[in-house]
């Protein structure tokens, strides 16, 4: 839809131009008025940023890099050490794959639209995306449900830990979450594909969200609003209480140990708690900024936004990898292991 031949530095000369060209393309005829239904939509990347597009396109690269590497160091280190294969690492991993998953069906484009200034998408592809996106984040919050339960269990019941949470039963939980996502999130391009769009068809995220894409629609977007609702009530509204409950029981045992053993239990819950922070706090800020703020394409939006999809997956692995002495030492270990080979195989050439 943007003219592709505008793809370098130069192109993004100003944050007035860029909105020129934004306001461009929502005259442009990208949805088909006979038959009211999209063939393309706009992507917004970082509105009023235009001037440094080409550098945020480094910046997201280099993210994008960071969190491919954290997280595949993550699932090598506990797939090659057999002292890892225990249920808090084992869940770890599963969160690591998921946000590689996440990472990979979003930065792409939005690398794209900040460096080639490639903001069109079909319709089709949106769909993916958004049944990826949406699918992914439930995945997620199953996972960091499952983490939690692992952790009262660690603390609350020690002894039984290893009997509750055996290898059967955590690959029988990682199922349920791709299940449970995959399976809940399936109805909303459905939702969407029955709409009819005639009006604009600028979205206000670099990627594709059921409930932005939703509001472009020109008929009722009610089964849409209230199946977003309940999603939002008993999937990841219940998972959140969940963990906070399984929170309250791990204060209330670890009251009653001593200092020392306090402190050593309850630090092992300290990574999660990061995890899940990053998690859910973005996830239902931009809810509520969907739900009850008007203000189409507001800053709010796209901040919130970005965190939930871009800082999870980056920070999750440094987070473990720095707060967990297990995950870092096989790291430090696993380094020197291959400078020592290399230097070795450089001594004898």
């Amino acid at each position: 839809m943007l003219h592709e031949d505008e793809n370098d530095c130069d192109s993004f000369g100003s944050s007035s131009s860029w909105k020129r060209r934004l306001e461009a393309t929502r005259s442009m005829p990208s949805l088909h008025q006979g038959n009211l239904s999209a063939s393309i939509f706009i992507l917004v990347g970082f509105p009023g940023l235009g001037e440094v597009h080409c550098w945020l396109a480094f910046l997201l690269c280099f993210l994008f890099a960071l969190a491919l590497l954290g997280n595949s160091t993550i699932i090598y280190i506990v797939s090659v050490e057999r002292s890892l294969h225990q249920p808090m690492y084992l869940f770890l991993c599963m969160l690591a794959a998921t946000d590689i998953m996440i990472s990979l069906s979003t930065m792409p484009k939005m690398m794209a639209i900040t460096g080639f200034n490639s903001t069109s998408i079909t319709f089709d592809a949106c769909l993916l995306q958004m049944f990826c996106i949406h699918s992914l984040s439930g995945m997620e919050s199953t996972i960091l449900l499952a983490m939690s339960l692992d952790r009262y269990i660690a603390i609350c019941y020690p002894l039984s830990h290893s009997s509750i949470l055996t290898g059967p039963r955590i690959a029988k939980i990682g199922l349920v979450a791709v299940i449970r996502g995959a399976a809940v999130m399936a109805s909303l391009p459905v939702f969407i594909k029955r709409l009819p769009f005639c009006q604009s068809n600028v979205l206000s995220h670099p990627y594709c969200l059921h409930q932005d894409v939703m509001k472009l629609a020109c008929a009722s977007i009610k089964l849409n609003v209230i199946y977003g609702l309940v999603v939002i009530i008993f999937a990841i509204g219940l998972d959140s209480l969940l963990i906070s409950l399984s929170y309250i029981f791990i204060l209330k045992a670890a009251l009653s140990l001593s200092q020392e053993a306090r402190l050593k239990a309850l630090g092992t819950c300290f990574s999660h708690l990061s995890a899940v922070f990053l998690f859910y706090v973005p996830f239902i800020g931009l809810s509520m900024v969907h739900r009850f703020q008007e203000t189409h394409g507001s800053n709010s939006h796209t901040v919130l936004a970005n965190l939930h999809l871009l800082v999870p997956p980056v920070l999750n692995p440094l987070v473990y990898g720095v707060k967990t002495k297990e995950i870092r030492c096989r790291v430090i270990r696993s380094f020197h292991r291959i400078i020592l080979r290399r230097t070795f195989q450089n001594s004898r050439s």
